[in-house]
C-alpha cells in the first residue's frame, strides 16, 4: 500500500509518499480500506512533535476515516470483511490502508452513498468535539446565546449547527465574508467579522450589554482575552483549541467578577474515559446527518500525494469547514 509517512518532526513539507506493506489486523482490530482519512489540526500538531501523543517513526498522520473493512482480527464478532465503517484511530489514516482497534469503529449502512461514506469520515471530530462542548460540557440552554470563534472552520461550523438545533441563538465570528456566508447558511443569527471594529464591543450591541452565556474557543491566541470579556453572569468559556499557535494568557479576575468559568474540552479523552456517553453523542449526530438536519462542509478534497498541501491550507486557515485526504487516489 501507499502512505504519506512522517520520518522527522517538521512541517507538512517534511511528509514523504511512501510504499509500505499492508498492515495486518492484531486479534482486536480490523483493517480498513481507507476511502476518505479527515484533515485535522491535531494532525498538524502530531508531525511537528507538539500533540500529546508523539508516535515512534515512521507513521502516517490521520485520526479520523471512512471505508470498508478488508480483515477482522480473529477476536472479532461484530464486524466483517466488507463492512463500512467509519474509524477513529491515533494515527495512521492518510494511508490506503489502517488497522484499527474494533472498539473505535462505527458501522455503517453497507447501501450508504459515496456521497454520505465521505460525509461520514469528515464529521465525526468535528460535530463530535461540538456536540460534547455544548451539551456535556457547557450543558446549553434553549434561549441561551452562543459565540463562536474561528465559525469558519470545522469545528466552528459544527457549534453553529449544533448550537441551532439545542435552541440557542448563535453569534458567529469569523475572518471573511466568505467564511461567515457559510455560517450563515447553518443557522447563524448573527455575524462578526473579525477585521472589522472591537470584538467585544459588536458582541455588547448584539447582546444589548448582557454578553453572551457561552463562548466556544477553538482559537486562542489574541482572541481570547476581549472573548472572555463577553461572556456574561454566570457564562462558560469553552477552551476547544489553539488554531492560532499561541496559548493564551487570561485575567483569572475576569471569572471572579462573572460568577464564570473556564471549561475545558478534551474530547479524544472524553471518547477513552466515557465511552457509553460518546456513543449516545455519536448516535444522535448520525440520526441528524441522517435526517439532513447536519450539513458537514467539505470544501476540499486532495489526493494522497497531495496531503501536505491539505495541511498547509488548514494552517494557513484557509479551509472552510472540512478539508478531506482520498488515499485511493494517488496524485
Amino acid at each position: 500500500m501507499k502512505a504519506m509517512v512522517c520520518e522527522a518532526w517538521g512541517p507538512p513539507s517534511s511528509l514523504q509518499l511512501r510504499d509500505l506493506p499492508s498492515p495486518t489486523p492484531g486479534p482486536k482490530q480490523i483493517l480498513i480500506r481507507t476511502r476518505v482519512a479527515a484533515v485535522n489540526f491535531p494532525d498538524v500538531l502530531m508531525i511537528a512533535g507538539k500533540y500529546q501523543l508523539k508516535p515512534e517513526f515512521p507513521f502516517s498522520p490521520g485520526g479520523e476515516l471512512s471505508g470498508e473493512i478488508i480483515a477482522v482480527g480473529n477476536e472479532i464478532k461484530r464486524l466483517k470483511v466488507g463492512d463500512k465503517v467509519v474509524g477513529l484511530a491515533p494515527f495512521g489514516a492518510y494511508a490506503q490502508e489502517v488497522a484499527v482497534d474494533a472498539s473505535l469503529v462505527i458501522p455503517l449502512p453497507n447501501d450508504i452513498s459515496d456521497e454520505d461514506l465521505e460525509l461520514a469520515g469528515s464529521f465525526v471530530l468535528t460535530y463530535g468535539t461540538s456536540l460534547h462542548a455544548l451539551k456535556d460540557r457547557a450543558q446549553v440552554q434553549p434561549g441561551e446565546t452562543l459565540l463562536v470563534l474561528g465559525a469558519g472552520g470545522g469545528v466552528g461550523l459544527a457549534a453553529v449547527e449544533i448550537g441551532k438545533l439545542l435552541g440557542m441563538r448563535v453569534i458567529a465570528a469569523a475572518s471573511s465574508e466568505e467564511k461567515l456566508a457559510a455560517a450563515r447558511a447553518r443557522g447563524a443569527d448573527e455575524t462578526i467579522d473579525y477585521s472589522k471594529g472591537d470584538l467585544r464591543e459588536q458582541v455588547k450591541t448584539l447582546t444589548e450589554g448582557r454578553g453572551v452565556e457561552v463562548v466556544y474557543d477553538p482559537i486562542g491566541g489574541d482572541f481570547t482575552e476581549p472573548a472572555l470579556r463577553c461572556v456574561g453572569w454566570r457564562g462558560r468559556y469553552l477552551v476547544v483549541g489553539f488554531a492560532a499557535g499561541d496559548i493564551p494568557r487570561i485575567p483569572i479576575n475576569l471569572l471572579l467578577l462573572k460568577g464564570s468559568a473556564l471549561v475545558g474540552v478534551f474530547w479524544g479523552e472524553f471518547v477513552r474515559r466515557e465511552p457509553s456517553l460518546n456513543a449516545e453523542n455519536m448516535g444522535l449526530l448520525f440520526s441528524w446527518l441522517h435526517e439532513r438536519k447536519i450539513h458537514p462542509l467539505i470544501s476540499g478534497r486532495y489526493p494522497l500525494s497531495q496531503a501536505a498541501q491539505a495541511l498547509d491550507a488548514l494552517l494557513g486557515r484557509k479551509a472552510i469547514g472540512k478539508l478531506v485526504v482520498l488515499p485511493q487516489q494517488v496524485d
